[in-house]
């Protein structure tokens, strides 16, 4: 089987969410040999932690606020990569207060960066729940996907 980016971050997120994410920092190399022990190829490895520090950069970058509600337009190759489907649960996530625009934004800009040709719902919940995890002040917001998609998506197994 082939592993991707994505299998990379939710094997990490999943084994690690209930832990301390800054003591991994320092610990990169001996996180990065875990995930060879665990089967995943360097390469894919590489990919993930590039993934992850792109992540922590929009961490610290200020969050513009929309006030008013908004309609986004998708680009050609953000509906080439989220079918009707995703792109309804990003509206319905954004209506029930689960994602703000600019929350939304970086979950868009997260899966542009994956770099798949494809990827499918269950994924971009998976991606959602990062960027959450990485949002100050969204801890509420992240326990609600939480639930939603722990409920419904057994667990990963790698």
């Amino acid at each position: 089987m082939k592993e991707s980016v994505l299998d990379v971050l939710m094997y990490l997120f999943e084994q690690y969410v209930d832990e301390d994410m800054e003591d991994h920092e320092a610990d990169r190399e001996q996180l990065e040999s875990r995930l060879i022990d665990a089967g995943f190829p360097a390469s894919e490895i590489d990919r993930a932690f590039e993934w992850l520090d792109g992540l922590a950069e929009q961490r610290d970058a200020p969050l513009a606020h929309t006030v008013r509600p908004s309609l986004r337009l998708y680009t050609d190759a953000e509906q080439a990569r989220l079918d009707s489907e995703m792109r309804g649960f990003l509206l319905f996530l954004e209506q029930s207060e689960v994602l703000t625009p600019s929350t939304r934004e970086l979950v868009l800009d997260r899966v542009m960066a994956l770099d798949e040709d494809e990827i499918d719902l269950e994924q971009l919940k998976w991606i959602v729940l990062m960027v959450l995890f990485n949002q100050p002040d969204r801890e509420l917001a992240y326990n609600e996907l939480e639930d939603l998609v722990f409920e419904e998506t057994p667990s990963y197994l790698h």
